[in-house]
């Protein structure tokens, strides 16, 4: 497994509708492997290969030990939403310390490939339900930022652009974290 360079905000990948994965073959097993590495390393809970500069309908979710078991996401497509929604913060690990009040259906039926490329079909709620619409937004070129209204949208870009300041580039190395002495 290797932990991959994050693409941050400007990156145009990140803006582009990712291309379906035609066969899971040992190259999208290795990117689902890379992706949970990556995330993990970030401290994340979600991460989709355009996030890795890869164009591919690819993404996992892992929401932490207490929660349901860590999702793979290969061609995902939600059938079915709730019509109650609800607000909550989201932040992303391509717009560090950036985070936004994004109103999400509470619950998701969702059909995809695992990473045998088997089909399964799954129902979510709660947060594990909001991580897997931001990594599906993600495949579509969307950021949580489009689910803003104009005015936070533009607060938050301004105070991106701040914090980008004598920054170049839209790459970030991710450095895991050592593992702690027991």
């Amino acid at each position: 497994m290797t932990v991959r360079m994050l693409h941050l905000l400007g990156s145009p990948i990140l803006r582009q509708q990712a291309r379906p994965v035609e066969r899971v073959d040992d190259d999208i097993r290795q990117l689902v492997d890379d992706l949970f590495e990556t995330m993990r390393a970030a401290r994340g809970v979600g991460l989709a290969a355009p996030q890795v500069g890869v164009s591919q309908r690819v993404a996992v979710v892992d929401i932490g030990d207490e929660g349901p078991p860590p999702l793979v996401l290969i061609n995902p497509r939600i059938v079915e939403s709730s019509r109650d929604v609800e607000t909550s913060e989201e932040g992303c690990l391509s717009i560090p310390e950036i985070f936004g009040d994004v109103e999400r259906p509470v619950s998701i039926v969702l059909d995809a490939l695992d990473r045998d490329g088997k089909p399964y079909r799954t129902a979510l709620s709660g947060f594990k339900a909001r991580a897997a619409q931001h990594e599906i937004d993600h495949l579509d070129g969307i950021l949580f930022l489009d689910r803003l209204s104009a005015v936070k949208r533009g607060l938050l870009l301004a105070k991106w652009k701040r914090g980008r300041k004598g920054k170049s580039g839209y790459l970030k190395e991710v450095t895991p974290e050592p593992a702690g002495e027991l």
